[in-house]
């Protein structure tokens, strides 16, 4: 099994989230920002982890993704089992050029080592990576909330009486300092 580009990604961005303790939804162009990840490139990983429960989505201002419905119980083996291509998890996919009877007689090995590897990576949640990462120092920048709807009271803007206030209060103006 390898963890490709896009596993690596998924994890990163998925960490990310996860030290968001305010849980406001974060925008895919932040991460994307963040982290110099190609924003088309996040829309697709996120697209999976949507269809896998492990993120949720808000619409329209002030939307994003957070952690889906059971965020502190999701692990690194959910994240990689949702993102990666079964072709990429298959066991057995022997080298190009590689004859059947090689292939067979390092299959059992590659499976354990498999197992193992995921076995492993079922062992380490997202909420432990995330306390990791806190405890190194590392902070993600907050996100500044909105008020929707909320306006100012406008500034009542003050008169001045002895300004004139048609032509002919100014003619009158006029003719009284002459």
């Amino acid at each position: 099994m390898r963890l490709s580009t896009r596993g690596r990604f998924a994890i990163t961005a998925m960490i990310d989230l996860a030290m968001r303790e305010d849980a406001q939804p974060t925008p895919l162009v932040e991460l994307a920002q963040r982290h110099g990840i190609s924003l088309s490139y996040l829309e697709q990983v996120f697209a999976k982890l949507r269809q896998n429960g492990l993120v949720q989505s808000t619409r329209g201002p002030g939307g994003g993704y957070t952690l889906g419905f059971r965020g502190s119980e999701v692990t690194v083996a959910d994240i990689v089992l949702a993102i990666e291509e079964d072709d990429v998890l298959a066991l057995g996919n022997g080298q190009a050029g590689q004859s059947e009877l090689a292939q067979d007689m390092t299959r059992s090995l590659w499976a354990s080592l498999h197992s193992a590897v995921m076995a492993h990576m079922q062992t380490i949640t997202l909420k432990s990576l995330a306390a990791e990462q806190r405890a190194r120092g590392i902070q993600v920048p907050v996100r500044k909330t909105r008020k929707k709807g909320v306006l100012q009271k406008p500034v009542a803007l003050q008169l001045r009486p002895m300004v004139p206030n048609s032509v002919f209060a100014l003619g009158q103006a006029l003719m009284a300092k002459a």
